[in-house]
C-alpha cells in the first residue's frame, strides 16, 4: 500500500442531455485535474450526461404526458452504454491521466437507465462498476434499480475503492457491507448540495475508519438546455445545484471542502497509513463487531429477468 496518495474530486458540471459535449468535457476536467499530479478523480453523481434536477417527465399519478415522454426520450438519448465509443473515450481519458477514474453516468442497459459510477484505470481499462440499489423518490420513476451483483470494492495500487451514490448513504446495511469488503477509498457522487450532506460524509469516515471523497455538481440554469422547463424557474442565475464537494480523513476530519463557491477541483494528500491508526479503536465489522448479536447477510448475486438455459432447467431461484 502507498503511503501517500493524491486525490482530486471534480465540482462541475456536463453538458445536459448532450453526450458528445459531456465527454468532451469529462477529457478536458480529467486533463486539469491530472495537472496536479492526482493519481484519483472522482466525478460526481450522473455527471454523464446529466442529474435533471428540478424536471418532472410529465409525470402525475396516473398519467405520463406525451410532452414528458420526450423529455425521457432525449435523456435515454443522452446516457451513455458501456460497449459505446464514448464508454472508450473515458477510459482513454484515465489513461491520458495515468490516474484511476471514478465517474457517475447514466448506463443504458436496453430500454432502462440505470445511475452507475463507473472505475476505469490508469491504464484506461474499466475495472468495474456499481449501479445504484436504491433510486430516490422522483428518481424511480426514470432508473431502474441496481442489484447485490455491483458492490464493487476494487484492490488497486492507490487502496481499496469502491463507491456509494448520493442517499445509498443512508441505506446503514449497504455501508457495513461495503466496510466488510475492507474499503478504505470510499467515494460519494452525489446531487445531495444541503449543509446536512458534509456530517453525513464525515459519519461515513469515522464508522467505516475510511477516507471519504464526494463529488457534486454545481450546475446552474444556465448550464442547461433552453427547453430545460425546471420548476425553479428560467433565470440563467438560478443554481440548481450548489456543489459542497469535500475529501474527509477517517477520522472525520475535513480535508478540502466543502466547497460551495462555484466549480472547483478540490485535491488532497491521502496518508493511507490513517487508516490503520483510525481502526486501533473502531472497526465496525472487526473487533467492533458482534456478530454473535447482529449479523448481515448480502445477496451478491446478478437477479436478472430472463434466464435461457439448455438441458437441465435449473432452478433460478436455488440458493
Amino acid at each position: 500500500m502507498p503511503g501517500t496518495v493524491r486525490v482530486a474530486v471534480i465540482q462541475d458540471c456536463p453538458v445536459p442531455f448532450d453526450l458528445e459535449g459531456t465527454i468532451a468535457r469529462v477529457e478536458h476536467l480529467t486533463e486539469k485535474a491530472a495537472a496536479s499530479e492526482a493519481r484519483l478523480i472522482v466525478f460526481p453523481e450522473a455527471f454523464v450526461s446529466g442529474y435533471p434536477k428540478g424536471l418532472d417527465f410529465g409525470a402525475r399519478v396516473g398519467m405520463r404526458s406525451p410532452q414528458g415522454r420526450e423529455v425521457f426520450r432525449r435523456y435515454f438519448d443522452s446516457a451513455i452504454a458501456l460497449d459505446s465509443g464514448e464508454c472508450s473515450r473515458l477510459g482513454a481519458a484515465a489513461r491520458k491521466a495515468k490516474a484511476h477514474l471514478v465517474i457517475g453516468v447514466m448506463e443504458r442497459d436496453g430500454g432502462t437507465l440505470y445511475c452507475t459510477v463507473l472505475f476505469f484505470g490508469p491504464d484506461g481499462v474499466l475495472l468495474g462498476k456499481h449501479r445504484k440499489l436504491m433510486p430516490t423518490a422522483m428518481e424511480r420513476l426514470i432508473w431502474g434499480f441496481g442489484d447485490g451483483s455491483t458492490l464493487t470494492v476494487l484492490d488497486t495500487p492507490v487502496g481499496k475503492l469502491g463507491a456509494v451514490i448520493c442517499w445509498e448513504n443512508y441505506m446503514p446495511l449497504l455501508r457495513t457491507a461495503m466496510y466488510a469488503k475492507g474499503v478504505q477509498i470510499y467515494c460519494a457522487p452525489t446531487a445531495d448540495d444541503r449543509d446536512t450532506w458534509v456530517p453525513t460524509m464525515q459519519h461515513v469516515a469515522l464508522e467505516g475508519r475510511c477516507f471519504v471523497l464526494s463529488a457534486c455538481q454545481y450546475l446552474t440554469r444556465g448550464d442547461c438546455p433552453d427547453d430545460y422547463d425546471a420548476i425553479q424557474g428560467n433565470d440563467p442565475k438560478t443554481v440548481l445545484m450548489r456543489g459542497g464537494s469535500c475529501i474527509v480523513s477517517p477520522l472525520g476530519q475535513l480535508l478540502a471542502g466543502p466547497d460551495f463557491s462555484g466549480p472547483a477541483i478540490l485535491t488532497a494528500d491521502l496518508d493511507l497509513g490513517d487508516i490503520a491508526r483510525g481502526k486501533y479503536d473502531l472497526d465496525v465489522t472487526g473487533h467492533y463487531a458482534r456478530p454473535d448479536v447482529f449479523r448481515l447477510h448480502v445477496n451478491e448475486r446478478p437477479m436478472i429477468a430472463v434466464s435461457n438455459s439448455v438441458g437441465a432447467n435449473p432452478d433460478p431461484f436455488a440458493e
